[in-house]
């Protein structure tokens, strides 16, 4: 997966309930962060990326969200080649939600 690192659900949990310094960014579109997003994440839309790429740290973790962890995955390639390192929620918010029903 071009060594984009991966955070399960599970793990985002657990780091943000440890007070972890990060920026969640949720990368679906208008009408699917409508459903719900992770508190506390900020929303840039996918397509919205290179326009914002200028703004994102680089001392901060960042992890980006998607649906199913496809998307997420390809902003991550992206902003690599600019030398910003980035997590992708692995399943997206299928999983996240999933989890947190179990």
């Amino acid at each position: 997966m071009n060594d984009i690192p991966q955070v399960t659900p599970d793990e985002l949990r657990q780091r943000l309930a440890a007070g972890e310094d990060l920026l969640l960014i949720d990368v679906r579109e208008d009408d699917e962060v409508a459903t719900g997003m992770i508190p506390g994440a900020r929303h840039i839309p996918m397509g919205q990326i290179p326009h914002h790429s200028g703004e994102l740290p680089a001392d901060t973790g960042i992890i980006f969200i998607c649906r199913s962890g496809a998307r997420s995955q390809r902003v991550c390639e992206y902003l690599q080649q600019f030398g910003i390192q980035a997590s992708n929620l692995s399943g997206g918010m299928l999983e996240w939600n999933e989890t947190q029903e179990a």
